[in-house]
This record gives structure tokens, sequence and C-alpha cells, in this order.
């Protein structure tokens, strides 16, 4: 094949022989299974942040978890207003059809959509120039008011507030969702809340009870 290839896509190539040496024939039998249906047992709600792959951070096989990325990672509220819902779509999915039993939103140290929620650096700007990530963000603003009045809008100590205060606005979110409310309240299904920790690459998970996140180790 003639291929117009950059030295990007070289790397993605170079990658893909890796996978089919090391993770497609040691493991056809897997991938014989997952020829047929998936029955991930597990959501993973996270950022689209290239440094942090859920798949690669739980050390997964695939077919083991249904993972959405967005910027920040968000959960919009449950709404049926005209538009293309595509967390709403991915979630009623993972819930109705594939009935997973644990949905984890997943925030991250240096986050970037995150900080700019906190300091309002797109406000105001068009589509395309960071106005739809401006959009995106602002289901942020009620978390945000929060953590400026507490902290302040910026440094290192409120910018990992806003990280953690954006995963307990998705979670509040989740539960705005009548397939959700229905089946946590039958103990069909449990919510996390979880938080990668970049500079030191430990997981913390966060206690509802409390509202406090805790390392795992």
């Amino acid at each position: 094949m003639d291929l117009n290839t950059s030295a990007e896509l070289d790397r993605l190539i170079a990658g893909y022989h890796r996978f089919r040496e090391n993770a497609w024939h040691p493991k056809l039998e897997r991938w014989a299974e997952l020829n047929t249906g998936q029955e991930p047992s597990a959501m993973i709600i996270a950022c689209s942040d290239s440094r942090v792959d859920p798949a690669q951070i739980f050390d997964v096989d695939p077919g083991e978890i249904f993972v959405v990325r967005n910027v920040a990672a968000m959960v919009p509220p449950f709404e049926t207003t005209p538009g293309h819902h595509g967390v709403s779509a991915a979630l009623e999915f993972a819930v109705q059809v594939l009935k997973i039993k644990e949905i984890v939103v997943m925030g991250h140290g240096l986050c970037g959509g995150c900080k700019a929620a906190l300091n309002q650096s797109l406000k105001g700007t068009e589509p395309g120039h960071g106005g739809f990530i401006a959009d995106w963000i602002s289901l942020l603003d009620d978390a945000r008011e929060q953590v400026v009045h507490t902290h302040g809008a910026t440094g290192s100590k409120a910018e990992r507030e806003m990280e953690l205060a954006g995963v307990r606005a998705s979670l509040a979110n989740l539960r705005t969702f009548p397939c959700v409310q229905s089946k946590e309240a039958s103990g069909k299904i449990r919510l996390r809340g979880a938080y990668f920790a970049i500079s030191d690459g430990l997981l913390h998970i966060l206690d509802e009870t409390t509202g406090e996140f805790a390392s795992v180790g």
C-alpha cells in the first residue's frame, strides 16, 4: 500500500505492529470471544487528555471497560432538548444495553479543561477558537463558584480543588438520569468518583460520606 506517511503515522503503525505481535496473536481466544459481543462490567468516564488512558491506568484487557472520554471528564445533566447528546447516548447504551454494574468518573491532575473553567480564559471566544470548549466547561460554573470562594481562581491548590469539584459535579449530573437513579436505588449500579494524579501516579477514590478523596496506594 502506497501511503503518504508522516512521522506520526509511522509511529502509530509501528505501535499497531507491536499490538499484533504482543496483544493480538497471544490472545486469539479472547479476541474470538469479543467477536461475538462485549460484556464490560464497568464504565469509565475520563478526560481526553493523552496522559490519562483508563485502560493503561487500570491495566485491563480489551472488553473489560466501556470508556467515554471528553474534555474534563464531564457528564452533562439529563435533558431532552434537541441536539447531539454524545455522553448521554453512551451512558444510556452502557446502562440500558450493556447493563454495566459500576460507573467511575475519573478526573486527573493538570487538567487543562478544569483550569480553563477556573480562570475563565476561554470565556467569550467564538466556536473554533475556544468557544466549543468554553460552552462545554460552563457545566462547571456552579462548582467553580465554590472553589473560587474558598481557594481563589489561580494557583495549584485552586486548580486541584477544581479538578476534584469536577468529579463531584459529574456524579451529581449522573444522578439526574432516570435510568441511573432507578438502578442505583435498587443496587444494580454503583457510582464512584476517582482522581488520578499525574505528578505521582496515584489513584484516589472519593468517599461520598465525607466528600474526601483518599489514595488507594
